[in-house]
């Protein structure tokens, strides 16, 4: 396995992951839009996506990061906002390895921070995040206003 970032080269590869991340979250299949929103992401530079591919040179899976900033301790964080492994490539370290170079990302570019959410009953997820050191914070109620 190999982690690389991904850029308008594999673009293609990535799209097909990332059309099999929102299928998980009961999304339509829908490769043309998954392909134009990473393309858009890459060519606007606003989000920063690593990919894992193996020997083949097939997609394991990906995760992407969005910059935004911590006004309080006035430096850049990434928000970690998607993270997906094929069912394929589950259980070989695939997520773990996605997630430690997200983590060598942001200390290089010296960030306060990566933040992610998950859903309170992904205990697989939950366990891998314990794992690396992230702490559930739990003295701050967060709010979405859907538009």
């Amino acid at each position: 396995m190999k982690i690389v970032q991904v850029t308008q080269d594999t673009l293609e590869q990535c799209a097909n992951l990332f059309d099999q991340y929102r299928q998980f979250y009961q999304q339509p299949a829908d490769i043309a839009a998954a392909t134009a929103f990473i393309s858009a992401r890459l060519d606007n530079q606003d989000s920063i996506i690593y990919m894992a591919i193996d020997e083949h040179n097939t997609g394991m899976g990906f995760t992407q990061l969005f910059p935004s900033f911590s006004s309080v301790a006035m430096k850049q964080v990434y928000i970690l906002n998607d993270l997906f492994v094929t069912q394929d490539s589950r259980k070989q370290g695939v997520a773990k390895a996605l997630m430690r170079t997200a983590q060598a990302f942001a200390e290089k570019n010296k960030a306060h921070a990566i933040k992610l959410a998950t859903a309170k009953d992904n205990h697989q997820a939950k366990a891998l995040y314990d794992q690396l050191g992230y702490k559930l914070i739990d003295s701050f109620d967060y709010y979405t206003l859907t538009l």
